[in-house]
């Protein structure tokens, strides 16, 4: 099965750096970097707003939790919003991701 993280970051280029060391430790198959969104957010008691990178990543499910603990460790935000779940997908795409293996714990 195919799954799906969602991520934002500062920026662009941490998210291509990151998302460079993923795909080199076979954790992900794809890192797709948007364009900058205006977020809105209620952090520690307060309000606040910024503009931040989004990213979708893809992987295999049973890389999920490897592949999130891992963005978490490289990520540069302190607590970064990182949301993954498995997905349907097509046949091909989940052929693609099924044949990531990962680095060895």
């Amino acid at each position: 099965m195919t799954a799906l993280i969602y991520c934002p970051f500062p920026d662009g280029e941490s998210a291509e750096s990151v998302g460079a060391t993923l795909l080199d430790e076979g954790l992900i198959g794809c890192i797709n970097i948007g364009a900058g969104i205006v977020s809105l957010f209620s952090w520690d008691g307060e309000r606040g707003s910024g503009e931040e990178t989004p990213a979708l990543i893809k992987t295999d499910a049973r890389l999920l939790e490897r592949a999130m603990a891992r963005l978490e460790a490289l990520h540069p935000y302190d607590t970064p919003a990182i949301v993954g779940w498995p997905c349907q997908a097509s046949k091909g795409t989940q052929e693609w991701l099924g044949g990531l293996e990962g680095e060895p714990e």
